[in-house]
């Protein structure tokens, strides 16, 4: 292609970008990449730093997804929700995956900056907390926490309000004529979701006729990829904080351990794992 004073001939095609948006300005690098400030000396702080900011930075791709699919399935768009739905899933591999690079951080090493840490805690992670709601784990006790935070508690205030996914697949399957009990449609979507029998049978009608029932049974799939492989996250999560600090109170005050392990014990869309016994 001939060019003429730096520029192609053809129409509309540029190559000379010096007065246009460099890759370092489209994703603001200079902002992103001066943010790991250490507090103190040693050289893993940084490692300590970037995995927690790049978590956040995955999760915030999570709850675009979610927001959007949820949406979907609202509104009987199902084919357009699984391919978000998908892409949370393999999200939630590198996050599972990060838990292996902070591992090699030892005891003695982050015993070396945790006092600078003051309060901070993966405990008071909002994103994370948000996720939880998308996905149906309700408990508004956790938006004390954030009662500092006027904008944050507002913004958590609201997701507890909001169905989840799992509450927005329940509708999908009364709009499909699946018997489903309303007080499982018109609930309180602040609380936390309880496993009913009419919403067992209506999957299981859907798991004996996946011909009939082809999307819906799609749908619920990937809900299964998406519960097990948040389920695996605070699995990896705890067994790292445990290797790391043992059983000490975490740095927010939170129990550690012992709430990780707790938690772990919590599943996501019961139904779906409950009926597999039963086909």
């Amino acid at each position: 292609m001939k060019e003429k004073d730096g520029q192609p001939l053809e129409k509309g095609i540029q190559t000379d970008f010096k007065k246009s948006m460099s890759y370092g300005d489209y994703l603001q690098l200079d902002q992103i990449l001066s943010s790991q400030q250490r507090l103190s000396n040693h050289h893993d702080e940084m490692l300590f730093i970037i995995i927690h900011q790049t978590s956040e930075l995955w999760m915030k791709l999570i709850l675009h997804e979610l927001s959007a699919a949820t949406r979907c399935i609202q509104q009987n768009e199902l084919e357009e929700a699984f391919k978000m739905l998908s892409r949370v899933s393999r999200i939630q591999q590198q996050l599972i995956q990060s838990w292996s690079v902070l591992s090699t951080l030892t005891p003695a090493e982050y015993m070396e900056f945790r006092d600078k840490l003051g309060h901070s805690s993966g405990f008071q992670s909002y994103q994370n907390r948000l996720i939880e709601f998308a996905l149906g784990h309700k408990n508004s006790h956790t938006l004390s926490v954030y009662q500092h935070e006027p904008n944050l508690h507002h913004t958590l205030s609201q997701a507890l309000q909001e169905p989840s996914i799992y509450d927005a697949s329940i509708q999908a399957l009364h709009m499909r004529g699946l018997l489903v009990d309303e007080g499982c449609l018109m609930r309180d979507w602040s609380k936390e979701y309880e496993s009913n029998k009419s919403v067992e049978n209506a999957w299981l009608a859907v798991y004996q006729d996946v011909e009939k029932y082809w999307d819906l049974y799609e749908l619920a799939e990937k809900l299964v990829d998406i519960g097990s492989q948040q389920q695996l996250w605070r699995y990896h999560h705890m067994m790292t904080v445990e290797r790391i600090i043992g059983h000490k109170t975490g740095t927010g005050g939170s129990s550690g351990v012992t709430y990780l392990k707790k938690i772990v014990e919590h599943q996501f869309f019961p139904e779906l794992w409950s009926l597999r016994t039963k086909l």
